[in-house]
This record gives C-alpha cells, structure tokens and sequence, in this order.
C-alpha cells in the first residue's frame, strides 16, 4: 500500500520550547488510513491536520469501541530525531484490537507511515531539556448504526503533539491516593487493553482524589479489593528493601513499555525485580518497618514519577522525606538518556527517523 501525501497550504507557527504544555497543541500534519472488508486498511495517506467528519450514529459516540497508543520522538544532541520501542507500541496495539474485536493492522506498515510522518513534522519535534513530540495512534469504528455489535468498518490515525512535562510537579514526589469504592477494570475484562472505556471509568475517583489534593488513584483488584493494580496512567514500583516488586501482569492491568524497560535496566544493573500480586496491607506494614525505600510509576508519558505520599482511608505515609529514591533517579536519569540518544542503547530500543 502506497502512502499518499497531501501538504498543508499553511503552516501553523511554532510554539516556545519554554511554554510547551500536554497534549493541547497539534502538528500541520497527520495519518489517516480506512478499514471496510472488502478492501481491509486502505487509503493510506498523509494529509492536513483537521477535524473529523462523522455521523451523530457512529458506534464508536455509542459503544466505546476505540483504543490508542502513546509513544515519543526525541530530539537528539546531534540534532537528529529518534522513537522509543515504537513497534512495542504497535504490537501492544493489535492486543488491545484483538480484545475490542477491531482487525489487526501491519505493524510494520504503520511504522513506515510513522517515520515517514514524523520526518515531514522533524520541525516540530522540541529541543529544551524534557521536552519531546508526543504521538498518538489511534483506532475508532465508524459504522452509523445503533445496535451492539463490532463495527464493520474503522479509522485509524497518528496525530503528533509537542509536549513538556506531563505532571506539573515535573520529576518531583507526587501524591497517590488508594481507593476501595471503585475499581477500574477486571481480570476478564478489558482492562490489559489500551481502550478509551478504561480511562473513562477511572474519571470520577481520579476527581474525588484531586479534591483531596492529590495527584492520580492508585487502584486495587477489582475482586478482592486488596492487591494493587497500578495508577491511573502508570504502572507502579516498590523499593522493599533491596527489592523492586510491581504487579504481576494478571489480565487487568496494562502491560507498559516503560514497565518493560524499567524492569529490563533494573535487572542489567544486577538488581533483584520481582513481578507479583502485593496486597495494600503489606506496603503499609513495611513502611512501618522501614522497610518501603521507594515508591514511583512508570509511563510513556512522565517516564519516571516518584512518589512521595500515599493515602489509604485515612492512613497516610510519606515515602523518602519528601526527596526523590535513588533508584527512581537513576532509572529517569538513564532512561531519558537513552531516549534522547545521550548514551549508547544497549538494549537495541531506538530507532533513528533518518530523513527522506
């Protein structure tokens, strides 16, 4: 399949490095290809970015059937632009298409468009320290018909977005707060795919955890309400002495590349890490005994975020006085190295978008 290509009659102007935001400001350019079955994915094609034209039926406004991605390019010290485990994203993609009854895209297909998409928007892409050029894949049914059912048809996009840092506390301790009234997905569900109806399920607690001032929900099992699951848009680490524990992958929880490549660079460092089911109860109790060194998330989006307080009813532990854990320095520092092409990758996880 061909790529076709359709170039902005004006650009926009560029924002500032220093007043770059999250996800509000959008490139000249995007991808938009069509799924039917007669044809499957056709009409590739690189056109202006604009709004989408859609009847007041498609299914998508109706029956949530949607699910996304969210992967960076980096600006390099060379001046150069490279990506982030960019196939990890698109496999991710196809199992949460398999989940939501959506056809398979070509994986490797949709990394040829990205590249070639992020080469034509290379402009965009920040330079100031932290900041980067967003992407978002994504894949909507766009059937017009009420009734419940997979759709026939679909879109699938890439839009890009110059960012700077997700949280505003910046690599600061953040503050999560533990909810036992309400869960975000179940094992047997959805919530191992990367789909629009996750994040809207965890709106209401995430609110009602900002009005107690804190920053995202630390969500429990769904089941037992008991073990941890992971944070509203990353997956969480404990420092248990020598020990780094996450949860287990248990079919509720999103398997993050960031997640992956935290713990693949703990353990090139000769670091124990151990992937399991770990209850509330026992990150409290080992903070009573001192034993809880650090706390901190994982995610595309913030890379690495420390967490400094967690509240639980009406327990509340500070985690480090308020400082940032060596080891979650170590891993944002080395991580955003790598992505930025600071250091040589050792893992084989970067891929250059080499001008056209």
């Amino acid at each position: 399949m061909d790529i076709s290509v359709t170039k902005a009659d004006k650009l926009k102007d560029h924002p500032s490095d220093s007043g770059l935001g999250f996800g509000t400001i959008f490139t000249d350019h995007m991808f938009n290809m069509d799924y039917n079955p007669e044809k499957g994915w056709h009409n590739a094609r690189i056109e202006p970015y604009g709004n989408i034209t859609m009847s007041p039926a498609m299914m998508t406004l109706h029956y949530g059937q949607a699910i996304f991605e969210g992967l960076k390019a980096y600006r390099t010290p060379e001046g150069g632009v490279q990506l982030f485990r960019p196939m990890d994203n698109f496999r991710r993609m196809n199992r949460s298409a398999e989940m939501l009854c959506i056809p398979q895209i070509d994986e490797n297909f949709v990394m040829k468009a990205l590249l070639k998409l992020v080469d034509m928007e290379r402009a965009w892409v920040p330079s100031a320290a932290g900041t980067s050029l967003y992407i978002r894949p994504f894949i909507f049914a766009t059937d017009p018909y009420i009734g419940l059912k997979a759709s026939s048809t679909y879109r699938f996009c890439m839009i890009l977005c110059p960012v700077g840092a997700y949280y505003p506390e910046g690599f600061n301790p953040v503050k999560i707060w533990v909810t036992r009234d309400y869960v975000r997905a179940v094992r047997g569900g959805v919530g191992r795919a990367k789909t629009a109806g996750n994040y809207a399920a965890s709106l209401y607690a995430t609110e009602l955890a900002h009005k107690d001032g804190y920053t995202q929900v630390l969500w429990l099992d769904g089941v037992e309400l008991k073990y941890v699951e992971e944070v509203g848009s990353m997956n969480i680490f404990f420092k248990l002495g020598d020990e780094i524990v996450t949860p287990e992958l248990n079919g509720s929880i999103l398997s993050g590349v960031t997640r992956d490549s935290v713990i693949a660079m703990a353990k090139s460092w000769g670091m124990k890490v151990s992937e399991r089911r770990i209850a509330i109860d026992e990150i409290f109790e080992a903070h009573a005994k001192g034993e809880l060194k650090e706390v901190f998330g994982s995610g595309t989006a913030a890379v690495i975020s420390p967490v400094g307080n967690i509240k639980y009813h009406e327990k509340v532990i500070d985690i480090g006085n308020g400082s940032v854990g060596p080891t979650a320095s170590r891993l944002f520092s080395e991580l955003m190295d790598l992505q930025y092409g600071k250091i040589k990758d050792p893992f084989g996880w970067t891929v250059p978008v080499t001008p056209a």
